[in-house]
């Protein structure tokens, strides 16, 4: 039989952690799941770990690829081996917290029309979850709000459709998440889901830590700025404009932080990607304007859309 979910774990040395990391998907209030381990050529004894708990719980399924692909190519590995009708990233060394999975499924099955749903560590500012965001409404968030882009795989879930349509992760280093985040919520809607669902870990051996995920980061801001000038770009054309110069606003004071501090090639770096030319600098660079409540669900009398009661399944 077909489970509702499929949770995907990718691995890669990650023995300190992954047996916690599995316990907490294996004790979840919400059961209908698979549990997909897919090692990335683990050279630890994650693979040994995730094993014993294959032969335990016949939820858990374990894959090994033939060679190391990398994060984000295996996340999208793992998404072509889900059979569920949803699946979420779970990181090899998060914990979920027992509620995880019953909040997350029940909120997408509540709303047939979101692609994804989205949870960080804080709450979401402007009103109560879940939201259901158009695209124009994330852009509106992203570009004038609290910002949209900064979760990571382990606080979405997907309708499985929508991830393979959307083509998954473009691997482009430790921010290809970002870019996937403003290109999906430029097309699909997207649910906010509550913050607190899991604990994501924090340790020196995450990828996002290093030298060379810093310089990878500089290039968020092209990203940015072309997707504000793409085909798709939900915005008006006077909110592009607007966003446009938020975003050069963001980027001078930004790389003249990095200047202060001695970061030199940080700062050039973050200039040379920005995709913005003389012009552009001249054009844009203005005082911002910011709204906390950008991109927040409300009725026609300005009030906040409160979600109705999502019944348990």
């Amino acid at each position: 039989m077909t489970p509702a979910l499929s949770v995907l774990l990718t691995a890669y040395n990650r023995g300190r952690f992954i047996g916690a990391s599995i316990e907490s998907v294996l004790s979840q209030t919400f059961t209908d799941f698979e549990l997909l381990i897919v090692d990335d050529c683990s050279t630890d004894d994650t693979l040994e770990i995730a094993r014993s708990y294959e032969r335990r719980d016949n939820r858990v399924r374990v894959v090994v690829n033939e060679r190391n692909l990398g994060q984000f190519p295996n996340r999208n590995r793992a998404a072509e081996l889900a059979r569920a009708e949803f699946m979420k990233f779970h990181d090899s060394d998060d914990v979920m917290y027992p509620h995880c999975l019953q909040v997350m499924v029940s909120m997408m099955q509540s709303e047939p029309s979101a692609g994804f749903g989205l949870s960080i560590g804080v709450a979401w500012p402007g009103g109560p979850c879940p939201m259901l965001l158009t695209p124009r409404m994330a852009y509106q968030r992203e570009f004038f709000g609290q910002g949209i882009a900064s979760s990571g795989p382990a606080g979405a879930i997907f309708r499985t459709a929508v991830f393979r349509k959307l083509g998954g992760f473009e691997d482009v280093g430790v921010p290809s998440d970002t870019l996937f985040w403003i290109r999906a919520c430029a097309t699909e809607n997207t649910l906010l889901l509550p913050a607190d669902l899991f604990w994501y870990r924090t340790h020196a051996d995450q990828e996002f830590q290093t030298p060379s995920a810093e310089a990878q980061y500089a290039r968020v801001g092209g990203w940015m700025w072309e997707a504000l000038g793409a085909a798709d770009c939900p915005l008006t054309p006077e909110e592009r404009e607007q966003a446009r110069r938020n975003r050069a606003f963001r980027l001078a004071r930004r790389t003249l932080q990095d200047v202060r501090r001695g970061r030199w090639r940080y700062s050039f770096d973050r200039l040379r990607h920005s995709k913005m030319t003389i012009g552009d600098w001249l054009r844009y660079l203005r005082p911002p304007r910011h709204d906390m409540f950008a991109g927040t669900p409300v009725d026609a009398n300005g009030e906040f859309i409160v979600p109705t009661l999502v019944s348990k399944r």
